[in-house]
């Protein structure tokens, strides 16, 4: 593995393309309907290469949870995007410890299982309100995938219900923002959605201050040990967090049990049926770290500086951890998937968004088990970390 890290990066410079900087092409029109096609050949070039560019990029199970897993593997406090002049302190998800380590212990009560498992009825009947107002023929996107988790998330943080929609657009520039090549166009858009999330958030914090209630917001008020950048930083990524990646998992499991004609098992098995939705077809494709000092993986050196991708859709999709693995099987036991990530990392929200998928999808397919697809190829958004259907048309056939 060493020796296909350190091989020449190409034949010279040039001008780059995202092939090039990635070890693929984004702009393929075929990468975003069907990545994995890509990934495994990819992962024929061995565990661990090097792109033309200089980006490190990990494809297996074990390679990506090692660098998950790794001390000497971070964020150097620095997001995708750039640092933002106007924002002091990046939320704790771009935050190494000791940073990371306090301002995660915070807000991590709120979303342990005991504390989740207390939002279960108000979950259902969120879902059954939604299904019932669902037309005979729908997008499950905008009409049940998209609202579900939002309104769950919302309600946490006690934001009013009529401010809702605000966060639509701020939030779809701020899941972009994500990904690993950014315009100039999409940097300063995200720059101006994170600022207006911000100023938001700091008008309701006020308000919540001379006016406390019992949601989170008002509890994360309270807290001393948080400054105020911090305080905003969390706000937004919680909002954002919280449901940007839910969405794609309930619309990936409605897309890949109604196309094979598994609905139902939603409803007999829907602990297990999210669990292979996760691994099938992560939410979240992409993730990358720093390495923060001189450190190795797979064997390969890793200089301090680099970076590394780890492409977890190739890692879920690893024959060496999971048997015949482009094959949807509700029936196996996936738990050793990636979805969520691994290490002190590990998506905060797992429990919430595991609950919102079981209840969402169990309950569609108790209510509309004839569903069926009206496009069998929806068309996908333009993520690449967190890929996800853009409309999912259906009839209910209730």
């Amino acid at each position: 593995m060493s020796e296909l890290i350190e091989r020449s990066n190409g034949p010279g410079p040039g001008p780059m393309g995202p092939a090039d900087v990635l070890g693929f092409d984004p702009n393929d029109p075929d990468f975003l309907r069907e990545p994995y096609a890509r990934y495994r050949e990819m992962s024929a070039r061995g565990a661990i290469f090097r792109t033309r560019a200089g980006l490190i990029v990990a494809t297996t199970h074990e390679l990506c949870g090692a660098m998950l897993r790794d001390p000497r593997f971070g964020h150097g406090s620095d997001p995708p995007y750039g640092r933002d002049p106007g924002q002091p302190v990046e939320s704790f998800l771009w935050m190494d410890p000791p940073d990371h380590t306090r301002l995660r212990a915070l807000v991590s009560k709120a979303f342990t299982p005991r504390m989740v498992e207390r939002l279960r009825p108000r979950i259902e009947a969120i879902t059954a309100e939604l299904i019932g107002a669902l037309p005979e023929e729908a997008d499950l996107v905008s009409g049940f995938a998209y609202p579900l988790p939002v309104l769950v998330i919302t309600e946490m943080l006690g934001v009013p219900p009529e401010d809702r929609e605000r966060f639509s657009g701020w939030s779809e520039i701020l899941a972009r923002s994500l990904d690993p090549m950014l315009t100039d166009e999409l940097v300063s858009e995200t720059g101006r959605a994170r600022r207006e999330f911000r100023d938001y958030f700091r008008d309701l914090i006020a308000i919540r201050r001379a006016q406390p209630g019992e949601d989170l917001l008002s509890a994360l008020a309270r807290v001393e040990e948080l400054t105020e950048p911090e305080l905003l930083a969390t706000c937004v990524l919680l909002l954002v967090a919280g449901h940007e990646t839910t969405v794609n998992l309930i619309a990936n499991g409605i897309l890949h049990l109604t196309g094979r004609g598994l609905l139902r098992h939603a409803a007999e098995q829907p602990r297990q049926v999210v669990e292979e939705v996760l691994r099938y077809d992560p939410p979240v494709q992409l993730t990358s770290r720093i390495a923060l000092e001189d450190a190795e993986l797979g064997g390969a050196p890793v200089p301090k500086g680099a970076l590394v991708l780890g492409v977890i859709g190739a890692a879920n999709r690893d024959p060496a951890v999971f048997p015949d693995p482009d094959r949807f099987d509700v029936t196996r036991d996936p738990g050793r998937h990636l979805a969520f990530g691994l290490g002190i990392h590990f998506c905060l929200g797992a429990t919430l968004a595991r609950l919102e998928g079981e209840i969402a999808l169990a309950a569609l397919a108790r209510a509309a088990p004839g569903l069926e697809l009206t496009d069998p190829a929806p068309p996908y958004k333009s993520n690449l970390v967190l890929r996800g259907l853009e409309s999912l048309p259906a009839r209910l056939r209730r």
